[in-house]
């Protein structure tokens, strides 16, 4: 076999074992410029009716603490719309709310969370770089600027930049990003936005208990990342998913889950599942008023 042939199987077979190699071996394959601020600065997307603005604000704060911006009448996005908006600031995490009072221009409504970046064309083009789809172009709002993103698996993120620079202080507790893909694209999905965010992989759990994603007598798998932008947590799934798992884009992590879900049904807000106990923490789903379902969660002392 001449040289030129033997360095051809050589690279066949790496590129075999790369692509069957363990999430928590992928490294990112390109030299992006990170782009990432600080999980203080990343927003879950929260789309209400006018008429659940108010009542959604007052469950909400009265579950986490924190205070809200004064409310604004505005377009935030690139074609004609009008919309209240305001930002919910909680030890928790934060939360940028919409109450449209026109018909929602496509996609918006579909992307899960806001992460603040640096720079705009740099953060677009380090997303492309890494595998991710542009499906709204920087465009401006009032403030700054902003772009959507999709990644491999259907997953819709929000971009923005702020001509002037926030400053918000740390959280006392880390959101996680939840996101439900199917088993034909976590590999793609991971491998991607490792690279984008700089990011690790904490966990990998092929076997972990179904009852994370409603479904207590089997397993699935759940994979845990770790960036610049915060936490995200990837449930691989087939989609078979009793309500209301796969609805919630956001976990919330409190310091004790009881007093919390005492808080929140006092505000308003429907305990759909009760908790339960799974990977070290305790977890309940709650629907507050106007419909954002999200997962909360405490961390049982080791």
């Amino acid at each position: 076999m001449s040289d030129r042939s033997m360095r051809r199987g050589f690279l066949a077979f790496a590129f075999i074992f790369a692509t069957l190699s363990p999430l928590a071996e992928v490294q990112p394959a390109l030299a992006l410029t990170a782009v990432g601020v600080g999980p203080q600065y990343d927003t879950t997307h929260v789309y209400v009716a006018p008429s659940d603005v108010d009542v959604f604000v007052a469950s909400f704060l009265a579950t986490f603490g924190g205070t809200s911006t004064k409310q604004v009448v505005t377009t935030v996005t690139p074609t004609p719309s009008s919309t209240t908006s305001q930002l919910l600031q909680t030890p928790a995490g934060k939360i940028s709310l919409f109450g449209f009072t026109t018909p929602i221009p496509y996609p918006f409504g579909s992307e899960r969370t806001g992460y603040l970046v640096t720079d705009m064309d740099k953060a677009v083009a380090a997303a492309r770089s890494a595998g991710a789809d542009v499906i709204v172009a920087p465009f401006p709002d009032p403030i700054g600027r902003d772009a959507v993103v999709q990644w491999p698996g259907g997953v819709n993120m929000q971009l923005y930049w702020h001509t002037t620079v926030p400053n918000y202080p740390a959280l006392e507790t880390v959101p996680e990003n939840r996101v439900y893909v199917s088993s034909d694209r976590p590999t793609a999905f991971v491998r991607d936005f490792v690279a984008f965010s700089h990011g690790k992989v904490v966990s990998d759990e092929r076997h972990a208990p179904g009852i994370e994603i409603g479904r207590s007598q089997e397993i699935f798998r759940r994979i845990r990342i770790e960036s610049v932008f915060g936490r995200m947590t990837v449930l691989v799934t087939d989609g078979h998913l009793p309500f209301p798992y796969g609805l919630e884009t956001t976990g919330y992590e409190t310091t004790n889950l009881k007093d919390t879900l005492d808080k929140a049904r006092a505000s308003g807000a429907k305990v759909l599942v009760e908790p339960y106990a799974s990977d070290g923490r305790n977890a309940a789903m709650v629907q507050f008023p106007g419909g954002y379902i999200a997962e909360i969660h405490d961390i049982v002392a080791r």
